[in-house]
């Protein structure tokens, strides 16, 4: 309900509002579970967000991608979770809404940006109605700052990996990684 309010509230103040609902990655749940999770999440959500009389044209979805746990025993491949997060948001996310940018929610960085590519490989197979892009913090800035590290001399190798995995998060977006 809350996400509805803060939604209905921004698009009052001529906001554009990120609704913003995640399935934590953290435990050993199977994908499968994730996929579960997820959906009756999603379903909540646009529930609530039309009994608001929340404009869907006018929302960015920044939901997580379907994956299995951290801990889990055997972890979904990217093909895995392009294919479950797909089919949970065809099931879910009306047409209305323009556009979903996908968290990297504890991912690893690589792993953010091969599964970003395979989501988008399948949504343009699939011809989805959504623009499906990212809104990634640490998956683009956590390997420059470890680089950098504070120190003034590796600032121009840090801003190069900032470059080259800019590079390859645009790529991925456009499923061409």
């Amino acid at each position: 309900i809350l996400l509805s309010i803060y939604a209905s509230l921004s698009q009052e103040s001529g906001l554009v509002p990120i609704v913003e609902p995640e399935v934590l990655m953290d435990g050993d749940h199977s994908i499968e579970q994730c996929a579960e999770a997820t959906e009756k999440t999603l379903l909540k959500v646009f529930e609530d967000l039309v009994e608001a009389n929340v404009h869907l044209s006018g929302i960015v979805l920044k939901p997580n991608m379907v994956l299995s746990g951290k801990d889990a025993q055997n972890r979904a491949s990217t093909e895995e979770v392009a294919k479950y997060t797909v089919e949970v948001l065809k099931n879910t996310v009306p047409a209305d809404v323009p556009g979903i940018a996908f968290l990297s929610g504890g991912q690893e960085d690589q792993e953010s940006i091969d599964n970003l590519n395979s989501i988008n490989i399948v949504g343009f197979k699939e011809n989805v109605p959504w623009e499906l892009s990212y809104s990634y913090g640490r998956g683009l800035q956590g390997a420059p700052l470890k680089i950098w590290g504070g120190e003034h001399a590796k600032v121009s190798d840090a801003q190069k990996e900032f470059e080259r995995r800019g590079i390859a998060v645009s790529l991925a977006r456009q499923g061409k990684y």
